[in-house]
């Protein structure tokens, strides 16, 4: 961090680099916070994309609510990339998933992004490590991944690279928590992330049984709508299985049904449940109850079901 830094909360001026679904989705998301968005994409005549991507998020966006000064007149349009990140407080990159591309294209933000600025990419599947090495200054470049909409699902995981500076990445988690951000801020680099990898194993699982004619598509998503989906808005799988340990929480839970891991339910080889896992899953279930009793926890997940399933019956009901 230097002189230059901007502190989170006083970033008005943000840069989107790339302008396809995840990049527009930014810029949306930006814009109903209040900020101004220059965006600037390589495809020929990606503004009525763009503009047509923001105007179709509006509407959800102002259901949320828009922040104060929100305005999707304040999308200004590059003819350049240096053009676009020359005033930026925050630049967010989206290219496509190609590595050589992202090397060049970072190496090129980073060499015309004011000094001080943290420049942030919305990578799903590379680390930021194998990203940033042709980068001048790689010590403000960090992972920001979004979930898609980024407009929409508000969650967004925060990691550096080997050559990260701690305070890059400090000040992209507190930047967008400002932003309207929920942020999981990584304690290392892992290949996938957090949550794709988790979405991964089910993904992974749902092909093998559509392959081998054990389910359908559709078998598959009410499985998740109907069923453990409708839990984990709240608790996530960890406190969901906490729970069904009952008195006992996830103690008694992996105490009791720990064998069954070695069952063949799963295409994935299940990790040996050694004392060391054991105490963390317990400890760590203990923490994100933060004091809440299993009966407390229990109150605060049906009530947050019940919410759920009559929000998605209203969606339904309009649909028809």
């Amino acid at each position: 961090m230097n002189e230059h830094t901007p502190s989170p909360g006083s970033v008005r001026r943000v840069a989107c680099i790339g302008a396809g679904v995840i990049g527009g989705g930014w810029v949306a998301h930006f814009l109903a916070r209040g900020y101004r968005v220059t965006a600037w994409d390589p495809a020929p005549e990606f503004e009525a994309k763009l503009r047509r991507l923001v105007d179709a998020a509006w509407p959800a966006l102002t259901e949320l609510g828009l922040a104060e000064g929100a305005s999707r007149d304040n999308l200004v349009i590059a003819s350049t990339l240096a053009e676009a990140v020359a005033d930026a407080e925050f630049v967010q990159e989206s290219a496509p998933e190609d590595l050589a591309l992202k090397r060049d294209l970072l190496a090129r933000i980073d060499a015309a992004t004011p000094p001080g600025v943290v420049i942030s990419s919305s990578t799903s599947g590379y680390g930021m490590t194998e990203m940033q090495v042709d980068c001048p200054t790689p010590q403000r470049l960090v992972v920001g991944h979004p979930f898609n909409p980024p407009y929409l699902i508000p969650l967004v995981e925060v990691v550096g690279g080997e050559r990260t500076e701690p305070w890059a990445v400090r000040w992209a988690s507190e930047f967008f928590e400002v932003a309207g951000k929920s942020v999981i801020t990584m304690d290392r680099e892992v290949p996938g992330f957090i949550a794709n990898r988790l979405q991964e194993a089910i993904w992974r699982e749902a092909l093998h049984m559509v392959a081998n004619g054990e389910a359908t598509v559709e078998q598959i998503d009410a499985s998740i709508t109907e069923g453990p989906g409708l839990r984990w808005p709240l608790l996530g799988p960890c406190l969901t299985f906490h729970l069904a340990g009952g008195d006992g929480g996830m103690a008694h839970m992996l105490d009791h049904f720990g064998p069954s891991l070695k069952s063949p339910w799963t295409r994935l080889e299940a990790p040996e449940l050694t004392t060391e896992l054991r105490d963390a899953m317990v400890q760590g279930c203990e923490r994100a109850a933060d004091g809440r009793s299993i009966a407390e926890l229990v109150a605060d997940r049906d009530r947050a079901v019940i919410a759920v399933m009559r929000a998605v019956d209203e969606v339904r009901k309009g649909a028809k």
